[in-house]
């Protein structure tokens, strides 16, 4: 079997909006062929075919498994949602939800019952410091107009 011939029918993910294909950040796909003369990979993109040349390839990649972040939007019929405390920064009630809410049948969740203790127990309510009522304020004082 050649290496062309095993890549058939991955899942791919856009990672990047391209408006000239029409294709957006996130959008999941699968490699339908792979021509090594054109240099091109063919890709099944919904209900359209998307072809890209060998030069456009670092706008997709393999996708066997995508973060929460990337799935925003999107729906799975089953989604694996890992919980480990490694990555305790990121444990909150909003992206455990997102995560939950991805699978249209079935949501597996992995991982210690600390983590996700924590996910359900930390809120997204902390104080942001942009600085922008100090930017507003100055914006009004110059011809700016932000």
């Amino acid at each position: 079997m050649s290496a062309t011939s095993r890549l058939k029918r991955l899942r791919i993910i856009q990672l990047t909006n391209d408006y000239n294909r029409e294709v957006f950040n996130g959008l999941l796909g699968i490699i339908q062929s792979i021509d090594t003369v054109e240099q091109e990979v063919v890709v099944q993109l919904g209900e359209r075919t998307v072809v890209y040349d060998y030069a456009d390839l670092n706008e997709i990649a393999l996708a066997w498994s995508v973060t929460v972040h990337k799935s925003q939007g999107s729906e799975y019929p089953v989604v694996i949602l890992p919980i480990y405390m490694q990555h305790y920064v990121m444990l909150s009630r909003n992206l455990f939800y997102t995560g939950l809410t991805r699978a249209k049948k079935l949501t597996i969740v992995v991982g210690a019952k600390k983590a996700i203790s924590l996910a359900v127990r930390s809120t997204d309510d902390k104080e942001r410091y942009t600085r922008l009522q100090h930017r507003l304020i100055h914006a009004g004082r110059s011809s700016v107009v932000i």
